[in-house]
């Protein structure tokens, strides 16, 4: 393909990605005047005609960006974009999320390998190692037992990951974080534990204490965590600073009386450490080599009830753009994970406007991070671990508020309810109609609930009592730009994306397009007998194959 030509491809797509829809064919909040068959035509046809138009990156990947939204399945994304399009004015359905507009999606098979429905470190430890693991254990394969430490299995059973691979390519790498930086999704990055929970020495059980080190500890002592050049997120509590020491009853409390960060600085006497918005975005990153945030005792707040001071907490945006800003010094570039992580929090609470929030603050980043890379050598990638038991459900009008409610038409019988409900959680209590003696009267009027639309912690129904609602299991979607986005197509399980990035980014000892040859693995087969005749052919006849390819 002619420089030129490619050059203008690219600027192209930046401009449909960060531009987005023409809001003046936006159809307004309350209108009723509908588009006719002219407009889906067109619209139709210029859809058609900007994916004719896309061309594939076959760059090597520079720099790579993995956005993960903790929780984020199709059903709040759906929601999260037609929340964001009310914002701006319009019925909400036709808008797009900065990342549904990107070039290249597919659906990625969440499960783990002992669990139909996953949890966040099993997943994270699938598409950061390619390698996926049992429900709650992080940075080891199947063969590792869940809350059991057994130093030899572990050891066989440790994996490497993408920041690994990205550190011996010579890359910076970080990752930033709305969740304790020792929770599951960021931790799946550098450490290896049997029990997820496992993220400071008061929770360890006292006959493993010898065989596991803390989460925290990990990150501070052992790579890749120590090579690390931006961790920004919460969990000051679990990393021992003083000024976090509140006994926040979700997180464990250090007992042992180390401050990892002041730790962390006295290895790092370039590194500067920041505990709000102010000290991070006044930093001299030309003078700073690493960056250590640490915003909370647990999990960052909420963005809609957070600190906006300059001592408050950063937004995700925020963090997004030092981290890069700093990442980016490196002339080999860099590799960062961005997780939006309270979507997942706010889903367990029931808390679905919180929820929906959380994805409008991911597109922010997203569109940060777009504004500050060349998207002809940045893979990004924007993502979820795994779904809830989240629905968007009934018949509502068009336009109608999302986070509202409707009837059923076709039911006359049947009373007002809520457009997104969850399967499961504790919402269930809250919309139960104590008062009632009535078996046809067991919830509480929708429409008559007090401060429904102000309270942001207003509980949206469940069907099932829990006091956590639980992750869905279904796919979840992926979105992809910038050099080898287009690997990512149709369905595929999880642990696909690490490879993915491996190959578009030419990280060291994978195969990639780098390497004509094509013919290794990283990981050894068992043994030549365990493969079974059908199998010896298929991988003789692939190996010819590329053989003949590369004549």
């Amino acid at each position: 393909m002619a420089a030129g030509t490619w050059i203008l491809d690219v600027i192209m797509m930046a401009l449909c990605v960060v531009t987005g829809i023409h809001f003046s064919d936006a159809l307004q909040r309350g209108s009723t005047d509908y588009e006719d068959m002219s407009f889906w035509m067109k619209s139709g046809q210029e859809h058609l005609q900007r994916v004719l138009s896309l061309r594939n990156n076959e760059n090597q990947a520079k720099n790579v960006i993995i956005f993960v939204g903790d929780g984020m399945g199709l059903s709040t994304v759906t929601a999260g974009r037609i929340f964001k399009g009310q914002a701006k004015g319009t019925t909400g359905e036709e808008y797009k999320l900065a990342f549904e507009k990107f070039p290249s999606s597919g659906l990625s098979k969440t499960y783990n390998v002992d669990k139909q429905v996953p949890d966040s470190a099993g997943t994270a430890t699938a598409m950061f190692s390619g390698v996926k693991c049992r429900y709650k254990v992080i940075g080891l394969d199947g063969h590792a037992v869940y809350n059991e430490c057994d130093a030899k299995i572990n050891e066989k059973s440790k994996l490497t990951t993408i920041v690994d691979w990205a550190q011996e390519s010579e890359k910076d790498t970080g990752f930033v974080t709305t969740t304790r930086i020792t929770h599951a999704t960021p931790g799946a990055l550098y450490a290896h534990t049997n029990n997820r929970d496992w993220e400071c020495d008061t929770s360890i059980p006292e006959k493993y204490k010898n065989c596991a080190k803390d989460i925290a500890r990990q990150l501070v002592e052992d790579a890749p965590g120590n090579n690390l050049k931006v961790i920004m997120g919460g969990g000051g509590q679990n990393m021992g600073l003083p000024i976090y020491q509140r006994n926040q009853s979700e997180t464990c409390v250090r007992s042992d009386g180390v401050n990892l960060a002041e730790i962390w600085k006295n290895n790092n006497p370039d590194g500067k450490v920041v505990t709000n918005t102010r000290d991070l975005m006044t930093l001299d990153i030309a003078n700073t080599s690493k960056i250590m945030g640490i915003f909370a005792p647990s999990h960052m707040p909420f963005h809609a009830v957070r600190d906006t001071s300059p001592e408050g907490t950063p937004t995700l945006a925020n963090m997004t753009l030092q981290a890069i800003r700093l990442l980016r010094k490196n002339k080999n570039g860099f590799l960062l994970m961005v997780e939006s992580g309270k979507i997942d929090i706010a889903h367990h609470y029931n808390y679905a406007k919180l929820a929906l929030r959380e994805v409008s603050e991911l597109e922010e980043a997203v569109l940060v991070a777009l504004q500050q890379v060349r998207l002809d050598e940045t893979l990004i990638i924007v993502t979820a671990d795994h779904s809830h038991s989240f629905t968007m459900n009934g018949y509502p009008a068009r336009g109608n508020d999302i986070l509202g409610y409707t009837t059923n038409l076709n039911e006359k019988n049947v009373p007002p309810y809520e457009t997104l409900t969850y399967a499961n959680g504790p919402g269930f209590f809250y919309h139960l109609n104590n008062d009632s003696s009535n078996v046809n009267d067991i919830w509480r009027p929708i429409e008559k609930i007090p401060n429904r639309d102000e309270d942001p912690y207003y509980r949206n129904f469940a069907g099932f009592y829990m006091k956590d609602e639980t992750h869905g299991g279904e796919d979840v979607a992926v979105y992809a730009i910038g050099p080898y986005s287009h690997l990512f197509r149709g369905t595929f399980e999880q642990n696909y994306i690490a490879h993915v990035i491996a190959y578009a980014a030419c990280l060291k000892n994978w195969p990639s397009h780098c390497d004509k040859a094509y013919h290794r693995y990283f990981y050894e087969l068992s043994s030549p007998a365990a493969m079974t005749t059908p199998s010896c052919i298929i991988v003789l006849v692939f190996i010819t194959l590329l053989g003949l390819t590369n004549r």
